[in-house]
């Protein structure tokens, strides 16, 4: 089905297998200091758009994620994540140009309880095996650069955007104990040496992931919506509603009127302050924070945010 495969169906709550490569089969990490910024920058992103991480893994030309969109902004959150982490590429190597090959890859999932989480995150963690990243008498936990290392680990030493009772539940792990998390490695250990599984098909394959219903109900949302990335406009809604939030929190917090900010410096610190807080923890555009901030031009904001990080730090 060509034409669904194109699109990028967002809602509220929506689960996706999140997959993308290098430009022309181009590693996308050299070294160790790519992968953990690469890890930093999805935080990041987690941040600014409220995703929920269930699985993911790093490979040397690729990456994989399973995120949960409790807002239907799937495209805004991976146009920065794509965007930022390649821009940090480059400027680390002093290249230049795409890093990432055309548009990425997302199977939208049934999160209902019905497996189809349990596979895509299986399939994701298994990854390193296939590729043969570890080898055949190394534990699974062995490869570093993925989301399984943390799913055996106490919960002080994972991000808080990494989301486990899910899958574990999935599992029938009931507590996220020592115990449990033995229970879990046990059976990922016996779905390695049981093979690649005839369901991962679909995962690599298809454009949605559930039974007859689901795809029925995937369908019908399609229906009578907008060109190939109908959706898109939709995310970019979803980050200015939280930006809009955002704004009133601050002033509210400040104790300013709307009008104020048309009144005060296009560089005072309040100002500023706000301005930080919309790029950290949403993906609105420069150019939208310097007009709802009366800040002028969005060069300028990005230079007073990133004099105020420095100082900062």
């Amino acid at each position: 089905m060509d034409m669904a495969r194109k699109l990028r169906l967002e809602y509220e709550g929506a689960l996706y297998h999140v997959m993308s490569r290098g430009d022309r089969g181009q590693d996308i990490f050299l070294d160790d200091r790519d992968r953990v910024r690469f890890i930093e920058t999805l935080g990041e992103a987690c941040l600014k758009t409220g995703w929920q991480v269930h699985a993911y893994c790093l490979l040397p030309d690729q990456f994989h994620l399973v995120v949960e969109t409790p807002q239907a902004n799937l495209v805004a959150g991976m146009k920065w994540l794509l965007g930022v982490y390649t821009g940090r590429f480059n400027r680390r190597h002093k290249s230049f140009g795409h890093l990432f090959s055309g548009r990425y890859k997302s199977l939208v999932v049934d999160g209902g309880g019905t497996g189809h989480l349990k596979t895509v995150c299986d399939y994701t963690h298994l990854n390193p095996v296939w590729a043969k990243l570890i080898g055949r008498k190394q534990k699974l936990a062995a490869y570093r650069w993925s989301s399984y290392q943390a799913y055996l680990g106490p919960a002080r030493q994972r991000p808080k955007w990494l989301r486990m009772d899910r899958l574990l539940g999935e599992y029938r792990v009931p507590t996220d104990s020592a115990a449990g998390r033995r229970h879990f490695a046990e059976a990922m250990e016996a779905r390695r040496e049981s093979g690649q599984a005839q369901e991962f098909k679909g995962v690599r394959r298809g454009w949605c992931l559930g039974d007859k219903a689901f795809r029925k109900e995937l369908l019908r949302r399609m229906r009578g919506r907008r060109g190939a990335n109908h959706s898109g406009e939709e995310g970019g809604e979803s980050a200015e509603v939280k930006a809009e939030r955002i704004v009133k929190e601050e002033l509210r917090r400040r104790g300013w009127r709307k009008a104020e900010l048309r009144k005060l410096a296009k560089g005072d610190k309040g100002k500023v302050a706000i301005a930080a807080r919309l790029r950290r923890e949403t993906t609105v555009t420069l150019q939208w924070v310097a007009e709802r901030l009366a800040m002028g031009s969005w060069s300028g904001v990005a230079n007073l945010v990133a004099a105020a990080r420095k100082k900062a730090r």
